[in-house]
Parts: structure tokens; C-alpha cells; sequence
């Protein structure tokens, strides 16, 4: 699988690649020649969904791999907002209850068809969970980097699959960068979360999200004149973190229109929370690049990146499909929160972030009367890991002496 960058369009066949000579991260080169000619029949796992971003797919190694994706997408009229029809894509209800199953799953299945057996992250939330889990199901060895002050509830969840957990002193913010270098002379592949094969994985959300709504004719669209192509939501709203689920949907919704499935692409709208949003006051500002940023504390702390890997990226997704990218308060995000428990779905803060950007999309532009928007709400939460973690199972370390 060829890797290219999105910015400069310079392509490498290395493997290890992440990034490109420009700093920007890559993804995989897709083939809109190679998608299918027809829609799914069925998305019952991400796996059914992955044909449609034309790459040649690893097959799914047998366990967890095999059960990430195919999530329900539903309509809720109770959560519409300024004439704005909502559909949920709801990703809680993956194996580990977040969308970060998708991009481990991938990953995992290339790193079994290439033979790897070391496989690592950075993360102190639903990155860190998902890649334990998925590496426990595949006999794989597994290292989560987490910082030195991590709440022993999320220790907890993460060591229950048993990994090598490091507590790494220093800039957290560094670690991404600096896990690459050790790891490529380790031989430790790390999926972050913006890795190429993380992106395609990722990437089928989005896919899912238009396959399904392809399917569906009792969804207020109009699907008189079946054909090869399809109509799509006129939004798709997604939390942005590091940048790396919101590339996945801009290549899936690349393709998907460079291989003539799509009447339009829907716009990617994307959102963060006020207290620590680079990428969102870089759309503001006008900017074409995202400048880090303090952050402050937020509810919605698995979004809160100061530094995005990928902000660059989204931002240019955002604009590319005429969608935006705008910021939220604690209290928003909680109102907001409380709509999602009393439609019955039960989201973490950064999920409810989708549905509280709805007002400030409409005010921007973004959004009109009588549009429809998929509300991809990516998580439930982080689960718990019960029993306190034996503190001698907890390594304390300097990443340059990690694999010493």
C-alpha cells in the first residue's frame, strides 16, 4: 500500500512512513478505478464498508477485528435543531465503545498479514483501550505510552487487556513524534491516531454513514431513480481531535465522488471544544494552517489536542467540501449531552459536541432549513477498569530509554 501526502502529493512505498518530507501526515493512495460498481448490499462490519475506499484491503484476522464497525445510523426527531433533520451514527456500540476499534482493526489485520507481532500507542483514553484489546485478541506484543499523570480509573481500564504500560515523564504533546522515531529502531509499529492504516480504518465511518443512508428510503430523502449513484446527508458532523478521524472522512467522501457514487458530497463539519481549539479559531482566523494553543480544561477531554498532528488536514476537509469548523462551551456540550440521554443514546462530552455545533453551524452558514445532518457520536465514554492497577505492573520511564 503506496502512502501519499495530501499536501504536496509526494507518494513513498516505505511502510514506516507516517509523514512526508514536509511535515504533513500521509494516508493511503486510494484507486477510485478500484471501487466496486454497486453499493453494499449489506454494512453488518466496517469490513463490508472498506471495498468502497478502493485499496487493497488486509483480510480480518479471526476475533475482535472481525466485529469493529458496521454501527446503526438512526433517525431522531427528537434531537432536531433549527430545522435540521438529525440522523446518529452511533459508534458507542463498537467492540470497546468507541470509533478507534475501526483504525486498530485495520491496522491490527495489516500488521498479522505482514507477520509484525509489536504494536504500540500513544494515548490515556480510547486509543489506549482499543489497541490493548486488540492486540490481546491477536497474541500481539502491545505498549501504551501514557502520561505520568494519568487517572488511575483509565490505568485500570487500559491494563485489564495487559500491556506493557509506560508512564512516560515530559512533554506529552511530544510523545506522537517521538514514539515514531523509537519506535521504527524498535520495531514497534505505533498506531497513533493519524498512522495511515489508523486513517483508512477510520475512514469507514464515513463510508458506512453514505452506504447506509444509500439503503435507507425511509430517512426524509428522496431516492426516486435508483441508479449507481446515491444522495448523501448534506452533513456530516464529527468531534476533531488530533485531525486523524476527519481525514478518514474526507478521503472516504474523495473517493466516493472521484468514483462517481456520490450526486454531492456531503459537507464535513467538524467540532472542538472552546476551551482547547486550535483547528476551529485557525477556520476562524481564516488560516490555512492550525497553530497550537495552551488548552484549558474541558469536559470533552478526549478532544481537547492543543497540538493536532493532522489539524492541517481537517482544516483543509472543512473547506474543501464547503463545510466549517467551530467551538463549543462546557455548557453547551452538557445541555447538549442531555438531549443525546433523553433521545436514549448515551454519549460521552465529546460525542454530544456534534449536536451543540448544530446551532453554531446554522449561524455560520454551514447549515440550512430542511438540511440533513449525521451526527456521528464516536464514543460512550471511557469504560472503567474496575480493580486498581498493581503499581509494579506500571513502568515509570524516559522515552529514550523505552526499549533499552
Amino acid at each position: 500500500m503506496r502512502r501519499v501526502c495530501w499536501q504536496c502529493g509526494n507518494r513513498t512505498d516505505d511502510e514506516r512512513r507516517v509523514r512526508c518530507d514536509c511535515g504533513e501526515p500521509l494516508w493511503l493512495d486510494t484507486d477510485p478505478e478500484s471501487v466496486p460498481d454497486s453499493w453494499p448490499a449489506r454494512v453488518e462490519s466496517m469490513w463490508d464498508a472498506l471495498p468502497l475506499l478502493g485499496l487493497d484491503q488486509p483480510e480480518p484476522p479471526a476475533g475482535l477485528p472481525t466485529a469493529a464497525g458496521g454501527t446503526p445510523l438512526f433517525r431522531t426527531e427528537s434531537l432536531d435543531t433549527e430545522g435540521v433533520s438529525v440522523h446518529v451514527k452511533h459508534e458507542g456500540l463498537n467492540p470497546t465503545g468507541s470509533f478507534k476499534d475501526r483504525g486498530t482493526a485495520f491496522g491490527v489485520a495489516e500488521m498479522v498479514e505482514r507477520g509484525e507481532t509489536r504494536i504500540g500507542t500513544v494515548s490515556h483514553g480510547n486509543m489506549a483501550e482499543s489497541v490493548a484489546a486488540g492486540a490481546a485478541a491477536a497474541g500481539m506484543d502491545c505498549t501504551v505510552l501514557v502520561p505520568a499523570d494519568i487517572a488511575d480509573e483509565r490505568l485500570a481500564a487500559i491494563a485489564r487487556y495487559d500491556p506493557r504500560l509506560v508512564r512516560v515523564d515530559g512533554d506529552y504533546g511530544r510523545l506522537y513524534y517521538e514514539s515514531l522515531a523509537v519506535g521504527r529502531k524498535a520495531g514497534v509499529r505505533f498506531l497513533n491516531s493519524d498512522a495511515p492504516w489508523r486513517v483508512a480504518g477510520q475512514a469507514t465511518t464515513a463510508l458506512e454513514v453514505l452506504a447506509q443512508f444509500h439503503r435507507r428510503g425511509d430517512v426524509n430523502l428522496d431516492f426516486s431513480g435508483a441508479g449507481r449513484q446515491s444522495p448523501a446527508p448534506d452533513a456530516l458532523v464529527l468531534p476533531v481531535s488530533s485531525g486523524g478521524h476527519a481525514s478518514g472522512a474526507w478521503q472516504a467522501v474523495r473517493t466516493l465522488t472521484a468514483a462517481g457514487l456520490l450526486d454531492s458530497a456531503p459537507k464535513l463539519c467538524f467540532v472542538q471544544a472552546a476551551a482547547c481549539a486550535p483547528i476551529a479559531e485557525a477556520f476562524a482566523r481564516g488560516d490555512d494552517e492550525v497553530t497550537a494553543v495552551e488548552g484549558g480544561e474541558t469536559i470533552a477531554y478526549s478532544i481537547a489536542n492543543a497540538d493536532p498532528p493532522s489539524g492541517n488536514r481537517a482544516l483543509a476537509a472543512a473547506r474543501a467540501t464547503g463545510g466549517a469548523v467551530v467551538a463549543v462551551d462546557d455548557d453547551a456540550i452538557e445541555r447538549a449531552g442531555e438531549r443525546f440521554a433523553g433521545a436514549g443514546v448515551a454519549v460521552e462530552p465529546a460525542s454530544a459536541t456534534t449536536l451543540a455545533a448544530l446551532s453554531p453551524l446554522r449561524e455560520r452558514g454551514a447549515l440550512e432549513d430542511g438540511d440533513t445532518a449525521a451526527l456521528v457520536a464516536t464514543g460512550r465514554g471511557f469504560g472503567t477498569g474496575g480493580a486498581a492497577v498493581d503499581a509494579d505492573r506500571v513502568e515509570l520511564s524516559a522515552l529514550g530509554s523505552l526499549f533499552e
